[in-house]
C-alpha cells in the first residue's frame, strides 16, 4: 500500500501562546497515533512563508500514514484536533498520495514507494510538490539571500494555485508546499524557469545542504473551514 500523507494548516488569530506551547505538547501525542508513520510539527515564516520572520500565528502539521481510513479516524476522532478546531481561525487539510521521492528527511525517505507498486500517473490532474532541506551553518547567508528571487520565481509561476514554506527549526531546516495545476506546469517551473534553476545550480555547486527531499504526489483533497480570512 501506497502511504498516504495529509497536510494540514492551522492559522490562528488569537490563541496564538497555546498554539506555540502545542509545538512542544503535540508530539508527544502525536508519536501515539495508530497508523501514525511519520510526522513533523512546523512552523511558517512571515507572508508567503518565505521570510526570515516567523509567523506565530499559523502552524502545519504534515503525517504520513499507514492508510487513509487511519489519517480520517485521526481527524475526525482525536480529542487533540477537536482542541483546534475549537481555537484555530482557519483550518486547511491537503491530501496527497505520493508518486516521486527522493532523498531523506530526518535520515529517512518518507514518501517512498514500495517497489513492487506501480503508480498511474494522470499528467492532467492536480499535483503537490513538497521540498525540503537542512541547511549547512556555513551557508545559511548564500541561501538566505537568495531567498526574495525563489520566492518571486514560484509566486509568477504559471500553473500555480498555492504555496507556502514551512519549517521544524527557523533559519536552518526549511520546507515548502506547493499546489499545481498539473505535472506540466510543474515541470516547466522546474526544468524552463530561469531563476529556479539559478538557485538550483547554485545549491548542487556550493553544497548548501546537508539533506534535503523532493517529493511530488496527486492531489487527493483540499477541504477545511476558516472563520476570518484565507490562509494566505
Amino acid at each position: 500500500m501506497v502511504s498516504f500523507t495529509t497536510v494540514t494548516f492551522f492559522k490562528f488569530t488569537s490563541h496564538k501562546f497555546w498554539a506555540f506551547k502545542q509545538m512542544g505538547l503535540m508530539p508527544m501525542h502525536l508519536s501515539k497515533v495508530k497508523g501514525l508513520l511519520f510526522f513533523k510539527l512546523m512552523g511558517t515564516g512571515g507572508g508567503n512563508g518565505f521570510s526570515l520572520w516567523p509567523d506565530f500565528g499559523t502552524y502545519a502539521l504534515l503525517g504520513v500514514w499507514n492508510s487513509e481510513k487511519e489519517a480520517n479516524d485521526f481527524y475526525s476522532k482525536s480529542t487533540m484536533i477537536k482542541k483546534y478546531m475549537k481555537k484555530v481561525n482557519v483550518f486547511r487539510t491537503i491530501k496527497l498520495n505520493p508518486i516521486h521521492s527522493h532523498g531523506l528527511w530526518s535520515g529517512q525517505n518518507p514518501f517512498q514507494l514500495k517497489k513492487k507498486i506501480k503508480q498511474n500517473i494522470d499528467t492532467t490532474a492536480p499535483v503537490a510538490v513538497i521540498t525540503r532541506a537542512t541547511l549547512k551553518w556555513n551557508r545559511l547567508l548564500p541561501f538566505w539571500k537568495s531567498v526574495p528571487a525563489a520566492s518571486a520565481a514560484i509566486e509568477n509561476a504559471k500553473g500555480v494555485s498555492f504555496f507556502k514554506g514551512i519549517g521544524e527549526w527557523p533559519f536552518v531546516q526549511q520546507a515548502t508546499l506547493s499546489l499545481w495545476e498539473n505535472m506540466e506546469a510543474v515541470k516547466t517551473f522546474a526544468y524552463k524557469g530561469k531563476a529556479h534553476a539559478e538557485i538550483i545550480k547554485k545549491t548542487k555547486s556550493q553544497g548548501w545542504y546537508s539533506e534535503d527531499l523532493f517529493a511530488r504526489f496527486h492531489l487527493i483533497s483540499d477541504t477545511g473551514f476558516k472563520k476570518t480570512e484565507d490562509i494566505k
